[in-house]
């Protein structure tokens, strides 16, 4: 059995058995990979999009695409505009590079929060996360009971490699950012993301100007790099 039949057979049971879920998307190439077999397989399951008014403008032209695509209309999730002005005034607009406490600030007001709201009256929610992505990450299941959120979560693409994402775009002509072919491996916010050289870490672009442990923004892992539910827990 094909690592893309296990993720399809995955969703399908998603769609069937924890309904209503919902696919939060980074609109990372490993998020268009599982819009692209949602889409296919018109399954049931709901697609957003955490619009941090940060991000570059090829990766929200994803929006419209997807739509285009396979007829998924994406809901935006933005921040609070009080906590972004709050923010600003206070701190900066790019104050994130001051600190790690105020990235983590930054990140929890732009993504952290308008996650809660996503994922508000949902019984699943489904991830883009791999195991091959970073040490943070190296032990993600392809389900598990999410605490923090009261609901399950699912990362279908767990034990897909990089090369088996980039076959999938490839082999099915599906749309993916444009930033991707400029030397990106992983795109998050403009003013926080940079191209990476051969050798780098995929996640080396992340944050670059803090120590290496710190390459999360906090909905899936802690920004030290524990899971979200291990920091939960603490």
């Amino acid at each position: 059995m094909t690592r893309e039949t296990v993720a399809r057979d995955l969703l399908v049971r998603i769609a069937q058995d924890w309904r209503p879920a919902t696919l939060a998307s980074s609109l990372s190439v490993e998020d268009m990979v599982l819009a692209d077999l949602i889409g296919r397989e018109k399954l049931p399951i709901e697609l957003f999009v955490l619009d941090t008014g940060r991000l570059h403008a090829d990766t929200l032209d994803l929006v419209g695409r997807i739509e285009l695509r396979y007829g998924i209309a994406a809901k935006l999730y933005r921040p609070e505009r009080q906590a972004v002005n709050t923010y600003v005034v206070r701190f900066g607009r790019d104050a994130f590079y001051g600190s790690a406490d105020l990235r983590r600030k930054c990140c929890e007001m732009r993504k952290v929060e308008p996650l809660k709201r996503a994922l508000a009256g949902k019984r699943a929610w489904i991830t883009g996360l791999r195991r091959e992505q970073a040490a943070t990450r190296s032990v993600v299941p392809f389900e598990e009971f999410d605490r923090v959120h009261g609901l399950q979560k699912f990362n279908p693409l767990a034990d897909w490699s990089e090369d088996d994402i980039w076959a999938h775009i490839r082999r099915n002509d599906v749309p993916y950012n444009a930033l991707y072919d400029q030397g990106y491996r992983s795109i998050g916010c403009a003013p926080c993301t940079r191209p990476v050289v051969p050798g780098e870490d995929p996640r080396a672009g992340r944050w670059w100007w803090e120590s290496a442990a710190a390459s999360e923004c906090g909905i899936h892992f802690s920004p030290d790099g524990k899971p979200v539910r291990e920091a939960a827990q603490a």
